[in-house]
Protein backbone atom coordinates (compact mmCIF):
# COMPACT_ATOMS: atom_id res chain seq x y z
CA UNK A 1 0.00 0.00 0.00
CA UNK A 2 1.29 3.03 -0.90
CA UNK A 3 1.69 6.13 1.48
CA UNK A 4 -0.56 9.35 1.05
CA UNK A 5 2.25 11.53 2.83
CA UNK A 6 6.12 11.19 2.46
CA UNK A 7 7.98 12.54 5.24
CA UNK A 8 9.68 15.32 5.02
CA UNK A 9 13.61 15.74 3.97
CA UNK A 10 15.66 15.87 6.86
CA UNK A 11 17.55 18.86 7.19
CA UNK A 12 21.26 19.20 5.42
CA UNK A 13 23.27 20.45 8.63
CA UNK A 14 25.58 23.65 8.39
CA UNK A 15 29.06 23.77 9.37
CA UNK A 16 29.66 25.96 12.76
CA UNK A 17 31.60 28.41 10.26
CA UNK A 18 28.51 29.01 7.53
CA UNK A 19 26.46 29.28 10.60
CA UNK A 20 28.33 31.76 12.49
CA UNK A 21 28.54 33.86 9.25
CA UNK A 22 24.92 33.77 8.73
CA UNK A 23 24.31 34.74 12.28
CA UNK A 24 27.47 37.85 11.67
CA UNK A 25 25.41 38.95 8.37
CA UNK A 26 21.99 39.31 10.56
CA UNK A 27 23.90 41.24 13.49
CA UNK A 28 23.51 44.86 13.38
CA UNK A 29 26.45 45.51 16.23
CA UNK A 30 28.83 43.57 13.55
CA UNK A 31 28.25 45.76 10.96
CA UNK A 32 28.44 48.58 12.60
CA UNK A 33 31.62 47.74 14.36
CA UNK A 34 33.37 46.51 11.39
CA UNK A 35 32.33 49.21 9.09
CA UNK A 36 34.20 51.71 11.25
CA UNK A 37 36.97 49.38 12.58
CA UNK A 38 37.67 48.52 8.53
CA UNK A 39 37.11 52.66 7.56
CA UNK A 40 39.81 53.73 11.23
CA UNK A 41 42.05 50.71 9.29
CA UNK A 42 41.72 52.22 5.88
CA UNK A 43 42.16 55.55 6.72
CA UNK A 44 45.75 54.54 8.57
CA UNK A 45 46.90 52.32 5.63
CA UNK A 46 45.90 55.25 3.25
CA UNK A 47 46.91 58.16 5.04
CA UNK A 48 50.01 59.11 2.63
CA UNK A 49 47.09 59.23 -0.12
CA UNK A 50 44.72 61.37 2.04
CA UNK A 51 46.86 64.36 3.24
CA UNK A 52 49.60 65.97 1.33
CA UNK A 53 50.95 66.83 4.40
CA UNK A 54 53.54 65.61 6.42
CA UNK A 55 52.61 65.18 10.09
CA UNK A 56 55.89 66.39 11.83
CA UNK A 57 56.42 69.40 9.08
CA UNK A 58 56.56 72.09 11.50
CA UNK A 59 55.21 75.59 9.88
CA UNK A 60 55.21 78.08 12.64
CA UNK A 61 54.10 80.95 10.09
CA UNK A 62 50.36 78.96 10.49
CA UNK A 63 49.79 78.34 14.29
CA UNK A 64 46.80 76.93 15.58
CA UNK A 65 44.78 77.49 12.23
CA UNK A 66 41.31 76.74 13.63
CA UNK A 67 39.08 73.33 11.87
CA UNK A 68 37.13 74.29 8.77
CA UNK A 69 33.70 74.67 10.85
CA UNK A 70 34.50 77.47 12.33
CA UNK A 71 34.15 80.55 11.31
CA UNK A 72 38.33 81.51 10.37
CA UNK A 73 38.92 78.01 9.43
CA UNK A 74 40.44 77.23 5.97
CA UNK A 75 40.01 74.10 3.54
CA UNK A 76 43.91 73.92 3.58
CA UNK A 77 43.96 72.54 7.07
CA UNK A 78 40.33 70.49 7.13
CA UNK A 79 41.21 69.90 11.06
CA UNK A 80 43.76 73.26 11.65
CA UNK A 81 46.20 73.07 12.72
CA UNK A 82 48.45 72.99 16.26
CA UNK A 83 51.08 74.91 18.20
CA UNK A 84 53.28 73.97 15.99
CA UNK A 85 51.47 74.72 12.79
CA UNK A 86 51.11 71.05 11.71
CA UNK A 87 48.17 69.51 9.98
CA UNK A 88 45.86 68.11 12.71
CA UNK A 89 44.59 65.71 10.03
CA UNK A 90 47.53 64.44 9.08
CA UNK A 91 48.55 63.71 12.45
CA UNK A 92 45.27 62.30 13.10
CA UNK A 93 45.55 59.33 10.24
CA UNK A 94 49.17 59.15 10.91
CA UNK A 95 48.56 58.63 14.30
CA UNK A 96 46.06 55.94 13.72
CA UNK A 97 48.61 53.95 12.65
CA UNK A 98 50.31 54.16 15.44
CA UNK A 99 47.59 53.20 18.02
CA UNK A 100 46.83 50.44 15.56
CA UNK A 101 50.26 49.09 14.96
CA UNK A 102 50.80 48.67 19.16
CA UNK A 103 47.10 47.44 19.59
CA UNK A 104 47.40 44.52 17.17
CA UNK A 105 51.17 43.97 17.46
CA UNK A 106 50.38 43.67 21.72
CA UNK A 107 47.51 41.16 20.81
CA UNK A 108 49.23 39.07 19.07
CA UNK A 109 51.96 39.21 22.11
CA UNK A 110 49.73 38.65 24.71
CA UNK A 111 48.02 36.32 22.73
CA UNK A 112 50.38 33.60 22.03
CA UNK A 113 51.45 33.98 25.71
CA UNK A 114 48.13 33.07 27.02
CA UNK A 115 47.08 30.87 24.41
CA UNK A 116 50.04 28.70 24.80
CA UNK A 117 49.97 28.70 28.98
CA UNK A 118 46.58 28.13 28.72
CA UNK A 119 46.39 25.35 26.43
CA UNK A 120 48.97 23.75 28.51
CA UNK A 121 47.22 24.22 32.28
CA UNK A 122 43.91 22.91 30.48
CA UNK A 123 44.75 19.55 28.73
CA UNK A 124 47.44 18.35 30.86
CA UNK A 125 46.15 19.68 34.02
CA UNK A 126 47.80 17.85 37.22
CA UNK A 127 51.04 19.78 38.10
CA UNK A 128 50.68 21.96 34.78
CA UNK A 129 47.44 23.47 36.14
CA UNK A 130 48.70 24.08 39.33
CA UNK A 131 51.94 25.80 38.14
CA UNK A 132 50.15 27.93 35.94
CA UNK A 133 47.33 28.93 37.88
CA UNK A 134 49.90 30.06 40.23
CA UNK A 135 51.33 32.49 37.41
CA UNK A 136 47.76 33.36 36.47
CA UNK A 137 47.32 34.68 39.99
CA UNK A 138 49.97 36.07 40.38
CA UNK A 139 49.58 38.94 37.60
CA UNK A 140 46.17 39.20 38.21
CA UNK A 141 47.65 40.85 41.56
CA UNK A 142 50.21 42.99 40.12
CA UNK A 143 48.08 46.14 38.70
CA UNK A 144 48.43 46.88 35.03
CA UNK A 145 49.19 50.48 35.05
CA UNK A 146 51.44 50.63 38.08
CA UNK A 147 53.45 47.74 36.40
CA UNK A 148 53.73 49.14 33.31
CA UNK A 149 54.14 52.62 34.53
CA UNK A 150 57.33 51.91 36.38
CA UNK A 151 59.31 49.74 33.58
CA UNK A 152 58.52 52.60 31.60
CA UNK A 153 59.65 55.05 33.60
CA UNK A 154 62.61 52.58 34.47
CA UNK A 155 63.14 51.24 30.68
CA UNK A 156 62.43 54.38 28.76
CA UNK A 157 59.11 55.27 26.45
CA UNK A 158 60.64 53.87 22.73
CA UNK A 159 57.75 52.28 20.68
CA UNK A 160 59.25 49.00 20.97
CA UNK A 161 59.48 48.89 24.56
CA UNK A 162 55.82 49.90 25.08
CA UNK A 163 54.52 47.19 22.94
CA UNK A 164 56.55 44.90 24.97
CA UNK A 165 55.75 45.73 28.16
CA UNK A 166 51.38 46.17 27.59
CA UNK A 167 51.78 42.17 25.79
CA UNK A 168 53.71 40.97 28.32
CA UNK A 169 51.05 42.49 31.05
CA UNK A 170 47.93 41.49 29.10
CA UNK A 171 48.19 37.82 28.67
CA UNK A 172 45.91 36.58 31.68
CA UNK A 173 42.69 37.14 30.23
CA UNK A 174 43.55 34.80 26.94
CA UNK A 175 44.77 32.26 29.48
CA UNK A 176 41.68 31.65 31.99
CA UNK A 177 39.17 31.96 28.82
CA UNK A 178 41.55 29.28 27.14
CA UNK A 179 42.19 26.85 29.57
CA UNK A 180 38.64 26.91 30.23
CA UNK A 181 37.46 26.16 26.69
CA UNK A 182 40.74 23.58 26.70
CA UNK A 183 39.23 21.90 30.11
CA UNK A 184 35.94 21.51 27.99
CA UNK A 185 37.15 19.91 25.09
CA UNK A 186 39.94 18.07 26.20
CA UNK A 187 37.64 14.87 27.05
CA UNK A 188 35.61 15.04 24.02
CA UNK A 189 35.12 11.92 21.36
CA UNK A 190 37.09 13.18 18.67
CA UNK A 191 40.23 14.12 21.08
CA UNK A 192 40.33 11.01 22.31
CA UNK A 193 39.65 8.91 19.27
CA UNK A 194 43.10 11.00 17.51
CA UNK A 195 44.88 10.13 20.39
CA UNK A 196 43.33 6.49 20.14
CA UNK A 197 44.86 6.34 16.38
CA UNK A 198 47.83 7.59 17.82
CA UNK A 199 47.93 10.99 16.47
CA UNK A 200 50.93 13.01 18.20
CA UNK A 201 50.18 15.52 21.20
CA UNK A 202 51.45 18.45 19.23
CA UNK A 203 48.88 17.56 15.87
CA UNK A 204 46.05 17.03 18.65
CA UNK A 205 46.43 20.43 19.64
CA UNK A 206 47.09 22.41 16.57
CA UNK A 207 44.87 20.56 14.35
CA UNK A 208 41.88 19.05 16.75
CA UNK A 209 41.71 21.40 19.87
CA UNK A 210 42.74 25.08 18.52
CA UNK A 211 40.69 25.65 15.68
CA UNK A 212 37.82 24.79 17.86
CA UNK A 213 38.76 27.44 20.36
CA UNK A 214 39.29 30.18 17.92
CA UNK A 215 35.72 31.71 18.93
CA UNK A 216 36.39 33.02 21.92
CA UNK A 217 39.97 33.80 21.45
CA UNK A 218 38.56 36.10 18.72
CA UNK A 219 36.36 38.01 21.47
CA UNK A 220 39.05 38.01 24.41
CA UNK A 221 41.26 39.82 21.42
CA UNK A 222 38.64 42.45 20.68
CA UNK A 223 38.62 43.40 23.89
CA UNK A 224 42.09 43.08 24.70
CA UNK A 225 42.64 45.64 21.69
CA UNK A 226 40.38 48.24 22.94
CA UNK A 227 42.21 47.81 26.21
CA UNK A 228 45.78 48.25 24.69
CA UNK A 229 44.78 51.31 22.51
CA UNK A 230 43.61 52.66 25.52
CA UNK A 231 46.80 52.24 27.74
CA UNK A 232 48.66 53.52 25.01
CA UNK A 233 46.96 56.60 25.37
CA UNK A 234 47.13 56.93 29.15
CA UNK A 235 51.04 56.67 28.72
CA UNK A 236 51.19 58.74 26.31
CA UNK A 237 48.88 61.04 27.68
CA UNK A 238 51.36 61.12 31.39
CA UNK A 239 54.34 61.12 29.08
CA UNK A 240 55.73 57.88 29.33
CA UNK A 241 54.14 56.74 25.67
CA UNK A 242 55.14 57.39 22.48
CA UNK A 243 57.43 60.27 21.54
CA UNK A 244 58.14 62.85 19.15
CA UNK A 245 58.58 62.79 16.05
CA UNK A 246 56.12 59.76 15.81
CA UNK A 247 52.66 60.61 17.00
CA UNK A 248 49.51 58.82 18.09
CA UNK A 249 46.12 59.88 19.40
CA UNK A 250 47.54 59.67 23.16
CA UNK A 251 49.90 62.12 22.20
CA UNK A 252 47.85 64.38 20.48
CA UNK A 253 45.53 64.47 23.53
CA UNK A 254 48.71 65.47 25.70
CA UNK A 255 49.87 68.11 23.73
CA UNK A 256 46.11 69.78 23.47
CA UNK A 257 45.55 69.48 27.18
CA UNK A 258 47.26 73.04 27.63
CA UNK A 259 44.11 74.48 25.06
CA UNK A 260 41.65 72.62 26.68
CA UNK A 261 39.60 76.12 27.30
CA UNK A 262 40.96 78.19 24.92
CA UNK A 263 41.42 75.71 21.56
CA UNK A 264 38.89 72.33 23.03
CA UNK A 265 39.31 71.21 19.34
CA UNK A 266 42.46 70.52 19.70
CA UNK A 267 40.98 68.00 22.43
CA UNK A 268 37.82 67.10 20.68
CA UNK A 269 39.12 65.54 17.50
CA UNK A 270 41.83 62.95 18.93
CA UNK A 271 39.78 62.22 22.01
CA UNK A 272 36.65 61.72 19.66
CA UNK A 273 38.60 59.27 17.43
CA UNK A 274 39.90 57.11 20.53
CA UNK A 275 36.07 57.04 21.29
CA UNK A 276 35.13 56.35 18.18
CA UNK A 277 37.47 53.48 17.58
CA UNK A 278 37.09 52.05 20.92
CA UNK A 279 33.34 52.12 20.67
CA UNK A 280 33.95 50.05 17.15
CA UNK A 281 35.91 47.54 18.73
CA UNK A 282 33.32 46.61 21.60
CA UNK A 283 30.68 46.40 19.22
CA UNK A 284 32.67 44.28 16.86
CA UNK A 285 33.50 42.32 20.14
CA UNK A 286 29.86 41.59 21.17
CA UNK A 287 29.08 40.75 17.78
CA UNK A 288 31.62 38.32 17.42
CA UNK A 289 30.39 37.12 21.31
CA UNK A 290 27.06 36.36 20.07
CA UNK A 291 27.35 34.35 16.72
CA UNK A 292 30.45 32.18 17.92
CA UNK A 293 28.93 30.72 20.59
CA UNK A 294 26.02 28.28 20.69
CA UNK A 295 23.35 30.45 22.90
CA UNK A 296 24.27 33.37 20.42
CA UNK A 297 21.96 35.15 18.71
CA UNK A 298 20.79 33.46 15.60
Amino acid sequence: MVALYESPPAPIAQSPGRVAVRRALRHGSFWVGGAILVLVILAAVFAPLLTPYDPALQDLAHRFVPPVWTEKGSWDHILGTDNLGRDYLARLLFGARISLLIGFLTVVISGTIGTVLGICAGYWGGWADLVINFVITIRLTMPVVLVALVVVALAGSSLTILICVIGLLLWDRFAIVVRSATQQLARREYITAAAAIGSSTPRILLKELLPNITGPLIVVASIELAHAVLLEASFSFLGLGVQPPLVSWGLMVAEAKSQLFFRPWMLAVPGAALVLMIFAINLLGDALRDVTTPEGKA
